[in-house]
């Protein structure tokens, strides 16, 4: 008896069935129109007329705002450059456990997968090519970072260093994509530790000789010989991906893809949180009832423990950012430190639980869950209050270690601000959790003399928690007093959860009624 297996095709064959398959999916409507290009088009003319060409015009004709001048390139470059291919390395690899670079139309994805033809015929293409785009984004993105804010590219003693660091740093971003979606969780444990101890050493390494002269390519070569050591073991594990897996993915991109396309971006977002598990029985007490507020809130972040893990470690480096910025701040660049802790603390309030999906919930369906208040607010409240709180203050408490002691009058004021701070972060939070679908309203044209400019205003309502943060902390720095900064905060936490409750459909009316009741 002889059994007969299946012979791969060559490869020119092979390369011309994928390209037929993707001429005939492109005939039956996956193709980009001409007006569905010209608009991505006027809006990034816009944005570059607008903002890109003042800001360039402004960068060019007056000191960076950072200055490398005076930074040894050749002594602390190397471990500065570690540590920033690390951030991008591990970035990159929790991005393609989400999003890959592989995640391709549902429908093409099982025409490819129903024929005989290797993953790596069909995948390697796409792969290599959006591998290319995203270290091509990366590299525009960090020259320009760099660009506006240092004056790394002023000289040619600093211009090529840097951009063959920016290079590396741009390889490792597009190997580390790939490798986060084509390798196994315990595959991505393995490089996240590897790529950490191998930084530490080279900065421990760089740091014993801080005087070498070749410091600042040293630094160069580290991205470009991880970039070398991670990509081609990726593009290696495509024949042996889980096309199942990948199909999952796909499927649940083309759906959030289909959300933000509609404008229900939050929606996009909600098939990418993690389903709570485990822990159910530890909400009630061994005689049936239900434990206290902060134990529930605590049981309920445990189980979703990558969120509550994020929470964690944003809770108390974000306090620390703002605390830092907050005691130093008088217009200058430690502002960027204040607004910079306050996003971070605003990203851990919504990652520290659940509840605030449930306060959403019993709100929106009061005749469901009862009209009562009751203890409604402090039972979702409680915990993410406490815990929000708890972060800021050991971080707060690790710079104070640092910059204390501070004049008497600098202390009360920092303390005003950071409090003022806090209940600004969470009412933002608590405004962009209240969010339901898309107001009607928000689709009716603006018309001004630069053509239709409705989406800006869905796109301020998509991130409506980023604009309040952001705004309210430029607002407070420009208030002189303390006491002027923390009330002005207490002002927009007020307008911001009265405008939440008029989201869930309680107006002020039977707002104050309701709590009469209660």
């Amino acid at each position: 008896m002889t059994t007969t297996r299946p012979v791969a095709p060559p490869a020119s064959e092979a390369r011309a069935r994928v390209q037929a398959v993707r001429q005939g999916y492109a005939r039956r409507g996956g193709r980009a129109t001409v007006r569905g290009r010209a608009y991505p088009a006027y809006l990034v003319a816009l944005f570059t007329v607008f903002y890109l060409v003042p800001v360039v015009h402004a960068r060019s004709t007056s000191p960076a705002p950072f200055s490398v001048s005076s930074v040894n390139l050749s002594a602390g470059a190397a471990p500065l450059v570690c540590g920033l291919a690390v951030a991008v390395c591990w970035g990159g690899q929790l991005v393609g456990r989400f999003w890959g670079p592989l995640v391709v139309q549902p429908f093409l994805l099982h025409v490819l997968m129903s024929t005989d033809l290797s993953p790596a015929h069909y995948l390697g293409t796409i792969a290599r090519r959006r591998l290319a785009y995203a270290g091509t984004v990366t590299l525009l993105a960090v020259c320009s970072a760099a660009y506006l804010a240092t004056d790394l590219f002023d000289r040619p003693g600093t211009a090529l260093p840097g951009l063959a660091v920016t290079a590396g740093i741009s390889a490792v971003a597009a190997a580390a994509w790939l490798w986060g979606q084509v390798r196994s969780v315990r595959d991505n444990f393995l490089l996240a530790g590897a790529v950490g101890a191998s930084a530490l050493v080279v900065a421990a390494v760089s740091g014993a000789a801080p005087d070498g002269r070749y410091g600042h390519w040293l630094a160069a070569l580290v991205p470009a010989l991880l970039a070398a050591a991670v990509g081609p073991p990726a593009f290696r594990a495509l024949p042996s991906i889980d096309l199942a897996r990948l199909a999952r993915e796909s499927a649940r991109a083309s759906q959030a893809r289909a959300y933000a396309w509609t404008g229900t971006l939050h929606h996009a977002l909600d098939l990418y949180r993690p389903e709570p598990r485990g822990f159910a029985s530890a909400l009630i007490r061994t005689d049936g009832s239900l434990r206290g507020y902060l134990a529930q809130g605590a049981v309920r972040a445990l189980r979703t423990p990558g969120r509550a893990a994020a929470a964690a470690v944003l809770l108390p480096v974000g306090g620390a950012s703002l605390t830092h910025g907050v005691a130093g701040s008088a217009g200058g660049p430690e502002w960027w430190w204040w607004a910079a802790g306050s996003v971070g603390v605003y990203l851990g309030s919504g990652w520290v639980g659940e509840t605030w999906r449930g306060l959403r919930d019993e709100l929106t369906m009061a005749p469901l869950f009862g009209g009562r208040w009751g203890g409604l607010p402090a039972r979702a409240l409680a915990w993410p209050v406490v815990a929000v709180t708890a972060g800021i203050f050991l971080g707060g408490a690790l710079v104070a270690l640092f910059r204390w002691p501070l004049p008497a009058a600098r202390a009360g004021s920092t303390v005003l601000l950071v409090a003022g701070s806090v209940v600004l972060v969470l009412a933002a939070r608590f405004l962009r959790e209240m969010k339901l679908h898309l107001p009607l309203e928000l689709l009716l044209p603006v018309i001004t003399p630069f053509g239709d400019l409705s989406g800006l205003r869905v796109v301020a309502w998509q991130f409506d928690g980023f604009v309040v943060v952001l705004t309210g902390v430029a607002l407070m720095n420009a208030v002189p007093s303390a006491t002027g900064s923390a009330a002005l905060a207490v002002c927009l936490a007020a307008g911001c959860v009265g405008a939440g409750l008029r989201r869930t459909g309680w107006a002020h009316r039977g707002l104050l009624s309701r709590l009469r009741r209660g």
